[in-house]
């Protein structure tokens, strides 16, 4: 098969092979993006994992020094929040303000895997599309007086290239876009555990109230006395 085949091919089906060409590029650009964020994510969060379960408690001193080993890790935000309310919150309070961080962060974990889930969806479409050309650029020998049926067969032959080059794309796409996503499941079941042990290391931790609330109960203490 050579350069000129495959210029002949792209040009049967008018330039879609072209098309299939960029939007086969593109996917591979997020598979290679997205792989290599998640993987380095996972065998990182793995580590910060085994380092946060083998503190028995979690001091703010702690925290920072995990936090620093992965700022860029998702599991970095938990721990900030964990770090910026000891003594404040605890139990159902931090546990919803944790929720919360990683409710926020969940968009980045995922980011740019809807180009890939469009490319899984456009790539046959746009292959059948290419086909369809080619067959009208087939049949239109037909019109010619003296044609040879082989130039109708081998037509159709060319117009079908496009197809398989759609289904190929998007079956390569396919197997990446869930194998990506499963990583993604990987991550955010990291992010939990991190949130059960910063639950369970911070359970102990005194409710501190702010300085306005001290004073404010201390003022209704002194008017029940009063009244007493």
């Amino acid at each position: 098969m050579t350069i000129h085949y495959l210029i002949h091919l792209a040009n049967y089906s008018d330039g879609v092979l072209y098309v299939m060409v960029a939007i086969m590029t593109i996917a591979l650009a997020v598979i290679i993006d997205r792989f290599w964020y998640l993987r380095r994510t996972l065998l990182q969060g793995n580590g910060l994992v085994e380092r946060l379960g083998a503190c028995q408690e979690a001091s703010r001193a702690q925290l920072g020094a995990l936090a620093a080993s992965g700022p860029d890790l998702p599991e970095a935000v938990l721990l900030d929040v964990a770090m910026r309310h000891i003594g404040i919150t605890n139990g159902e309070q931090l546990a919803n303000r944790l929720d919360e961080a990683t409710l926020r962060m969940a968009p980045t974990l995922d980011k740019r895997l809807w180009v890939l889930d469009t490319i899984i969806t456009l790539a046959p479409l746009l292959g059948l599309f290419g086909t369809i050309i080619g067959m009208f650029h087939a049949f239109s020998v037909l019109s010619v007086a003296g044609h040879k049926p082989t130039a109708v067969t081998g037509g159709i032959a060319d117009a079908l290239v496009a197809t398989a080059s759609g289904l190929f794309v998007a079956m390569t796409g396919l197997l990446a876009f869930n194998a990506l996503n499963n990583k993604v499941r990987g991550v955010l079941h990291q992010l939990d555990i991190v949130k059960t042990m910063l639950l369970n290391r911070l359970d102990g931790a005194p409710v501190v109230m702010p300085a306005d609330a001290n004073a404010r109960v201390n003022a209704e203490l002194a008017r029940a006395a009063l009244v007493d």
